[in-house]
């Protein structure tokens, strides 16, 4: 069941939309620091510019100092925002030559304007002030007293030039989050277009086109386009494998229901009721030997649809294959063949299984056993466990398979070139099939001096498992 959980297209766009956004934000903020320290640096300067101004119109009467401040100085300092601008010049004692501020300048700060011009900011009758000073040594005079000059002014200019600054800013990276959104939409547009590609070429295929793909596809999208190929190929396999299953059956149900046909026309022909009843005999083994070659064909179309087995409970094999060979020793077909059992484990073996399905298994094991054996044969069948998984094993004294065709008798039909018996050599393959199904392997090897030897593997499970 396909489960839509969302655009892929979305998912990047909100992932993009995330990183922009926060490195949008951090631009801001650094753009916002910037512009801050864009306005203090130019009117930190004015500031500086206006005192060097001040100091230069320093004159020296009768060892005072006397200051009359020029224009030029006011001007420096004023701007369109109406900041309110202050000045001060002091003498060596701190005491005022010339000011109009509305404050005392602190001792400290004279203190260190006299060591290295000073710059701060400070907070004064309840509004934020810059202020620059600086010390001006009277060289040239009569007098070497020096003087401090001050000048300031509220921050209204400063706030207003940051938000100027900033707003600029804002505009130029709005209009370039809008010109990136196009983009970033253009380049999904384009990064997605193999993708669509892709699904326009898997939609104009037919239902029965396994061909591997012809498309261009980028890196990214590689690993999809070979698991597309390779389920394809398992397709076209299954089906070819069906093909030829069904093609076998046809022929294998064609065979007995030819024979049936031609003995019940020579009865029909005859007067004779000795020859009806050898009609009639032959024709009901041939309805037997009919009606169990369709059982397994149904047995294996069964397995191979079911898949694995899944939440099914403990089973003892030990049991279980105790209990099959009893009842496949009191039947006709074991007459003439010695079938037991070897010496089990002391314990249960558990493995997990469905009951019907061990005794399909084993039920084919003995079946394949006693046909292809001669009569007298020895058929041993016998289970033990080993570290992680159980072995059942299925051995006879027959004259056994060659090497090189043991591994065609897994395939249905397929009897190892033995045409002696009525087999239908479906026998195997609905073993391996059930043996993979419930996890475990099926092996066939050579047992000394003559016969074959069929292994099964299974892994142990725990019996307090629940299902």
């Amino acid at each position: 069941m396909i489960e839509v959980t969302g655009s892929l297209k979305r998912r990047l766009a909100v992932w993009l939309l995330v990183t922009v956004t926060g490195l949008g934000a951090l631009l801001m903020i650094e753009a916002r620091v910037s512009s801050q320290r864009a306005a203090e640096r130019a009117f930190d300067s004015q500031l500086e510019a206006a005192a060097l101004t001040i100091a230069e119109a320093v004159q020296w009467q009768q060892g005072e100092p006397l200051i009359e401040v020029p224009a030029a100085a006011l001007q420096i300092l004023a701007t369109r925002h109406q900041e309110r601008v202050f000045y001060a010049v002091l003498d060596a004692d701190g005491e005022p030559v010339s000011t109009n501020l509305p404050f005392v300048i602190d001792p400290d700060w004279r203190e260190r304007a006299a060591e290295a011009p000073l710059a701060l900011t400070a907070r004064l009758d309840g509004e934020a002030w810059r202020l620059y000073g600086r010390e001006v040594d009277s060289a040239g005079w009569v007098s070497q007293e020096p003087v401090q000059v001050w000048v300031g002014h509220t921050r209204a200019g400063r706030m207003a030039l940051a938000d100027e600054l900033f707003e600029r800013t804002l505009t130029r990276f709005v209009a370039m989050v809008l010109l990136a959104g196009v983009l970033m939409a253009l380049a999904l547009r384009v990064a997605l277009g193999p993708m669509r590609r892709l699904r326009r070429v898997l939609r104009r295929r037919d239902a029965d086109d396994m061909r591997p793909l012809d498309a261009r596809v980028p890196e990214e999208m590689r690993e999809l386009a070979q698991t597309l190929d390779h389920l394809f190929a398992r397709q076209r396999q299954s089906r070819e494998a069906l093909l030829r299953f069904t093609a076998d059956a046809s022929h294998q149900l064609k065979t007995p229901l030819a024979g049936l046909q031609s003995v019940s026309e020579l009865a029909l022909a005859s007067e004779e009721p000795a020859e009806w009843r050898a009609a009639l005999t032959a024709v009901h083994e041939g309805a037997g030997r009919t009606s169990r070659l369709a059982g397994q064909l149904l047995s294996l179309a069964r397995l191979r649809h079911l898949g694995e087995a899944e939440a099914v409970a403990p089973l003892d094999l030990a049991a279980a294959l105790r209990e099959t060979v009893l009842d496949w020793a009191g039947r006709e077909a074991a007459r003439d063949h010695d079938l037991g059992l070897a010496e089990l484990a002391a314990g249960p073996v558990w493995v997990r299984a469905e009951g019907w399905a061990i005794r399909e298994l084993l039920g084919n094991l003995i079946d394949n056993a006693l046909r292809y054996t001669p009569p007298g044969s020895v058929i041993t069948l016998g289970v033990a466990a080993h570290s992680d998984e159980a072995l059942l094993f299925v051995e006879d004294d027959g004259p056994g398979v060659p090497a090189e065709a043991r591994e065609r008798l897994l395939q249905p039909f397929e009897r190892g070139g033995r045409q002696d018996t009525d087999g239908s050599g479906l026998g195997l393959s609905i073993v391996d099939s059930i043996a993979r199904r419930l996890g475990g392997r099926l092996t066939l090897g050579a047992r000394a001096p003559h016969g074959l030897v069929v292994r099964l593997h299974l892994p142990l499970c725990d019996p307090e498992e629940a299902p």
